[in-house]
């Protein structure tokens, strides 16, 4: 079972894979300002209880993190220490989040961190390859118990080999999005499946985005809600 946990709303753009992000599109709907970030109503709910004393949120569940905004986004540093503290609270819950600022990590880890909360499993988010030669290398310096490279929106073909360490978890990809979505070329995804089975690193394909295009050189359009796939030796 799983939870959505958005303590902050809101986030900036800072890389070419935020330029169509889904929440500025949602927010644009209701004439809302993504950009401007608030602490939310849900701030506290994995430490919330029922009358009867009991955690509301049950044990063992997993708790997707700051999907609407990026958990190490500076705006909410006044904020982030009593989300670490839920966090480390709640270690009978397993959290996730994915980020675009793996930079930031180190400045605003709480004290007692040590090599890492087990409870804590973190992606890196990666567009392309100047995005993941950027990145992953500060991912796996991190001390961080369980990680993720997460290669989405991809909007160019990565090389990603010399990062898939035994560190490294599980790889994703995702296509873009939205209306106005840059296309997908299917072969790039095949060849981050290919270096993962190389790795012997799962691998799960999430979603097609809205422009899937073949080495035919044709262009599909699909719906964003494809599939999800581990990446199987044949």
């Amino acid at each position: 079972m799983s939870v959505g946990w958005n303590p902050w709303h809101g986030c900036r753009k800072i890389s070419e894979g935020c330029r169509h992000c889904y929440v500025y599109r949602q927010d644009e709907r209701h004439d809302k300002d993504s950009s401007e970030m608030r602490k939310t109503s849900a701030f506290n709910l994995p430490v919330r209880r029922s009358r009867d004393g009991r955690f509301k949120v049950p044990a063992g569940e997993m708790v997707y993190t700051c999907f609407t905004s990026d958990f190490l986004v500076e705006e909410a540093d006044a904020w982030r220490a009593e989300a670490w503290e839920m966090i480390r609270t709640r270690s009978d819950l397993r959290f996730f989040f994915i980020t675009k600022r793996i930079d930031r990590l180190m400045q605003v880890l709480p004290p007692d961190w040590g090599d890492g909360y087990e409870n804590l499993i973190v992606g890196c988010t990666v567009e392309n390859q100047a995005a993941a030669d950027r990145q992953l290398p500060l991912l796996l310096g991190a001390p961080l118990r369980h990680k993720l490279i997460v290669c989405a929106p991809l909007l160019g073909p990565l090389d990603i080999a010399q990062y898939l360490t035994s560190e490294i978890e599980e790889v994703s990809a995702d296509g873009e999005s939205g209306n106005d979505a840059r296309p997908c070329d299917f072969d790039w995804v095949l060849s981050i499946r290919r270096q993962c089975l190389d790795a012997d690193i799962p691998f799960c394909y999430h979603q097609t985005g809205h422009g899937l295009s073949k080495t035919d050189g044709c262009t599909a359009s699909a719906a964003s809600s494809s599939t999800r796939r581990p990446a199987r030796r044949e």
